[in-house]
C-alpha cells in the first residue's frame, strides 16, 4: 500500500503475497468495470486472460459473489451449479474455490479469490484473513478509480406513485412522510497508523454505547414486564459481549482502523447472516448488526441519526433493519410507522413495535432506494398496501378510510359487551389468538370470550435460552389471571420449521431440512424432546392449579401421537398429586387438525377428545401443496375454493356425530366473508386476532344462521365454482357489511 509504484503492480504483488501465505496456487483479482467483471490481477492462471477475462453480475461463482455481496466456500468448485468454465484462463487444474466480495459502500467492486489443486475447504481463520485484505483493497481501488464506484446516495429520480407490498408484522394504519432511519457510515481509511490509538478509541465507544443503551432501555414508555422487556435484556446483552469486542481487537491488531475494524467483523456478522437461514438466529445477528452501527457512530463522531435529529413531522420511518433500542429513541408522537426492507414476526424491532402500538410493514424489497426522504406515504398494513407518492385523490380516498375505519372502530367498541348471536338466535363463540402476556387485555378491550389459541412458543422464540419452568409457569398464570373466568386454550410448544431455536437442534443432524413446514417441528419435536413438553406440562398444570387447563396439542397426524401426549401430561399430574400440589380441577384435552391425514382418522380420535381445533394456515398450503408465503401461488391458497369447504364441512359435520366441539383457529375465520362460509358450515367457535372482533361480529349479529347453512350446502352440493362472488352476493343483497 505504501509503496510507490502503480495500483496494478500493487494488486499483481498482493495476489503474489496472499497465494504464498495460504498455499494456493492461484489467487485472483476481479474488478467490477463498466458493469462486468474484469480480471485484473491474477497468480496461477495465465497472464494472457488478465484485463481479457470479463464475465457478466451473476455469472459463474466470482459473479455470484458480486452479485449476492457473500462469500463462498468450495472444496470442488465444478459442483457448484453456477460454475462456469472458461478455458482462456486455464483453471480446469484447481479444485478448491473460495471467494470474497471486495466491498465499497455496501455494494461490491471486485472479489478476491483462491483456488487450490487439492480438494478443501478453506480454514475460517483463511476466510477472515482474506476478508480483510479485501477491505484494504478496496481503499487502494477506489482511490486508483480502477472498479465502478457509482454514488454513494443517489435520489429516486422518479416522481410518480408506486404501490408495494411486504410482510404484515404489526397491524394499523399510517400517514406520514419518509424519513431514513440513518444513512451509513463509510468507512474511508482502513489502515492504522498507531494500532493502540484506534484501541483506545473502540474502547472509548463501547462505554458511551452501553451507556446510551442503559440509559434507553431504563426509559422505555411502556411496562417493565413482559416479552419485549425479555427482548431488551437480551438486546443489552449483546452490548456487554466479550466476544464481539475481542474479535474487533483482533481486527486492529491486524492493522486496521478502529472504523474499519469494527466494519470488518460487521462484515463477517452480515456474510454469515446471509448463510443462516434459521429466523430466529437471524433476527439474533440483526441485533448484533444494528449494535455495530451505532458503535460505528459513535467511534466515527457521527452521532446524528434521524430520531437524534428529532421528528419535525408526522414520519414513516424507513430502514433495511432495526434494533429494539434504535426504535425506542424516537419520538412516538410523530413515528406513525415503519417500514422495513428486512424483518420477521420473531424480530426483536416487531414484539417492541407491538408494545409501542407502531405499525410495522416488513421485507418491503429494495424500498430505500424506491422512496426519497420526505416523500408522503400512506401504510395499511392490514391490506398490505404502501402507497409512496400518492396522487391527492388516493390521499383523500385514504383519509376518508381511516375515518371510516377510526369510525367503524367506534362502533365495535360500542357493541362490545353485546353478544355474538345470529339474527335466529344461535351463539358463535369470538376468541382471540395470542402469544404475548400482554395480549390477555385485549379481552376486555374488544369483549372476546376467551383465548381460542395461546401460542406458548413466543417465549421460546424471544429467549436467548431454553426458558426455565418457572418463567413458563408465572407466564401462564399471568394470563390466566388475566382472562379471569373466561378460558384460555394453550397450544403446547410448535417449534421448528420456520420457527427454528439456535439452542434447540437434533441431535447429530444439522442439515437443513429441505422442506420444514412439513419436517420436525410442533408435537413431533416435542415427543422427541420429551423433556422440552414434561416442563412446559409441569408449568401448565402448576400455573392453572384450582381452575380449569385447556390443553391442545399442534400438528396431530396420527392417533398415536395425541395419546402419546396425553399420557405425558397426565404423568405429570399424578406425579404433582403424589407430591401434594395443587392441581387443575380438571384438564381438557384438545388438538389441532392442520395435517389431511388426521381427517381420515377422526373416528378413532374422537371419542378421546374433548375438543377440536382446525388450523387453516396450515392445512389449506397442506391440502393445496401451495406454500403461503409464495407469491407465485397465493391464487392457489383460496380459504372459499369449493375443496377447501367441502374437506371442512367433512370435519365438522364428523364432529358433530361424535358430539365433539369444533372450532376455527386460523386467520381464515378473521376475515368476515370466510368467517360467514364457516358458520354456513356449523362452525359455532372461532379464534381470531382481536382487531377481527368487532367486524366479525358485527357480521355475525347480522345474519340468519339456518338460512345461511342452506345456502353453503346447496352451493357445496352444487361445485359452485364462483363461491366467493355468491356469498359477497347474499351478504349485500341483505345489508350485511363485510370489512
Amino acid at each position: 500500500m505504501a509503496a510507490r509504484n502503480s495500483a496494478q503492480a500493487k494488486l499483481n504483488k498482493v495476489v503474489d503475497i496472499i497465494g504464498q501465505a495460504l498455499s494456493s496456487e492461484v489467487c485472483s483479482i476481479y474488478l467490477v468495470r463498466e458493469g462486468l467483471l474484469e480480471l485484473f490481477a491474477t497468480r496461477g492462471l495465465k497472464q494472457e486472460a488478465v484485463h481479457v477475462t470479463r464475465m457478466a453480475m451473476g455469472e459463474g461463482l466470482v459473479g455470484l459473489i458480486a452479485t449476492n455481496v457473500e462469500t463462498l466456500n468450495l472444496d470442488e468448485a465444478a459442483s457448484h451449479p453456477d460454475y462456469s468454465y472458461r478455458p482462456e484462463t486455464g483453471e480446469e487444474l484447481f479444485h478448491s474455490f473460495a471467494g470474497v466480495p471486495i466491498v465499497r459502500r455496501e455494494r461490491a467492486i471486485g472479489v478476491l479469490c483462491v483456488q487450490h489443486v487439492e480438494p478443501r475447504r478453506y480454514e475460517e481463520v483463511e476466510i477472515e484473513a482474506l476478508q480483510t485484505v479485501a477491505m484494504v483493497l478496496s481503499e487502494l481501488i477506489a482511490n486508483a478509480e480502477l472498479a465502478d464506484d457509482g454514488p454513494a446516495d443517489s435520489r429516486v429520480q422518479d416522481t410518480g406513485t408506486i404501490m408495494l407490498q411486504g410482510l404484515q408484522l404489526v397491524m394499523g394504519m399510517a400517514r406520514g412522510h419518509a424519513v431514513f432511519h440513518q444513512p451509513r457510515v463509510h468507512v474511508e481509511h482502513t489502515v492504522a497508523e498507531d494500532t493502540e490509538a484506534e484501541r483506545q478509541r473502540v474502547i472509548s465507544a463501547f462505554a458511551k454505547m452501553r451507556e446510551q443503551i442503559d440509559r434507553m432501555t431504563g426509559t422505555a414508555e411502556f411496562g417493565t414486564e413482559g416479552e419485549h422487556q425479555e427482548v431488551l435484556e437480551t438486546y443489552k446483552m449483546f452490548a456487554y459481549d466479550e466476544g464481539w469486542i475481542r474479535r474487533i481487537n483482533e481486527a486492529i491488531d491486524s492493522g486496521l482502523t478502529a472504523e474499519a475494524a469494527i466494519e470488518r467483523v460487521q462484515q463477517r456478522t452480515r456474510m454469515r447472516m446471509r448463510q443462516i437461514d434459521d429466523p430466529l438466529l437471524q433476527d439474533r445477528m440483526h441485533d448484533l448488526e444494528d449494535l455495530a452501527n451505532r458503535l460505528l457512530r459513535i467511534v466515527s463522531g457521527q452521532l446524528g441519526t434521524a430520531a437524534q435529529l428529532g421528528l419535525r413531522q408526522d414520519a414513516i420511518l424507513i430502514a433495511r433493519n432495526l434494533g429494539p433500542a434504535e426504535l425506542l429513541e424516537y419520538d412516538r408522537r410523530r413515528l406513525k410507522g415503519v417500514i422495513l426492507e428486512e424483518g420477521s414476526l420473531t424480530a426483536h424491532v416487531t414484539i417492541v413495535a407491538r408494545a409501542m402500538g407502531v405499525p410495522v410493514l416488513g421485507r418491503v424489497r429494495e424500498i430505500r432506494h424506491k422512496v426519497n426522504e420526505g416523500d408522503l406515504i400512506l401504510m395499511d398494513v392490514g391490506s398490505n398496501s404502501l402507497l409512496i407518492r400518492p396522487t391527492a385523490d388516493m390521499d383523500e380516498a385514504f383519509e376518508n378510510k381511516l375515518h371510516v375505519t377510526q369510525k367503524r372502530r367506534a362502533e365495535f367498541a360500542a357493541m362490545r359487551d353485546l353478544p355474538s348471536v345470529t339474527t335466529d338466535g344461535q351463539r358463535i363463540e369470538l376468541m382471540v389468538n395470542a402469544g404475548l402476556r400482554e395480549d390477555a387485555q385485549a379481552l376486555d378491550l374488544v369483549g372476546a370470550d376467551g383465548i381460542g389459541l395461546f401460542r406458548t412458543e413466543f417465549q421460546f422464540l424471544v429467549s436467548a435460552t431454553l426458558p426455565q419452568r418457572e418463567k413458563q409457569q408465572r407466564l401462564y398464570k399471568d394470563v390466566l389471571d388475566a382472562a379471569g373466568d373466561r378460558p384460555v386454550i394453550f397450544r403446547t410448544v410448535d417449534i421448528g420449521g420456520d420457527k427454528a431455536l439456535p439452542y434447540m437442534t437434533r441431535d447429530g443432524d444439522d442439515e437443513l431440512e429441505d422442506n420444514p413446514a412439513m419436517g420436525w417441528r410442533a408435537l413431533r419435536l416435542a415427543l422427541d424432546r420429551d423433556g422440552l413438553m414434561k416442563a412446559q406440562a409441569r408449568a401448565l398444570l402448576e400455573a392453572a392449579a384450582g381452575k380449569v387447563l385447556n390443553i391442545m396439542f399442534p400438528m396431530v397426524s396420527e392417533p398415536w401421537e395425541y395419546e402419546q401426549a396425553r399420557a405425558l401430561v397426565e404423568h405429570q399430574r399424578a406425579w404433582l398429586l403424589s407430591q401434594r400440589k395443587k392441581v387443575p380441577v380438571a384438564v381438557r384435552y384438545g388438538a389441532m387438525l392442520e395435517v389431511p391425514a388426521l381427517a381420515e382418522v377422526l373416528d378413532l380420535l374422537l371419542p378421546k377428545l374433548d375438543f377440536l381445533s382446525i388450523g387453516t394456515n396450515d392445512l389449506t398450503q397442506f391440502l393445496f401443496a401451495a406454500d403461503r408465503a409464495h407469491p407465485k401461488l397465493a391464487e392457489r391458497y383460496d380459504w372459499l375454493s369449493i375443496a377447501i369447504l367441502r374437506f371442512l364441512d367433512r370435519v365438522v359435520r364428523t364432529c358433530a356425530a361424535y358430539e365433539c366441539p369444533v372450532g376455527v383457529c386460523g386467520e381464515m375465520g378473521g376475515r368476515t366473508l370466510e368467517a360467514m362460509a364457516l358458520i354456513g358450515l356449523g362452525v359455532r367457535r372461532l379464534s381470531i386476532t382481536p382487531a377481527s372482533v368487532g367486524p366479525v361480529k358485527a357480521m355475525i349479529r347480522a345474519i340468519d344462521a339456518a338460512e345461511l347453512q342452506a345456502l353453503m350446502r346447496s352451493l357445496l352440493d352444487e361445485g359452485a365454482v364462483d363461491l366467493r362472488a355468491r356469498l359477497a352476493g347474499w351478504a349485500s343483497e341483505r345489508g350485511i357489511e363485510l370489512n
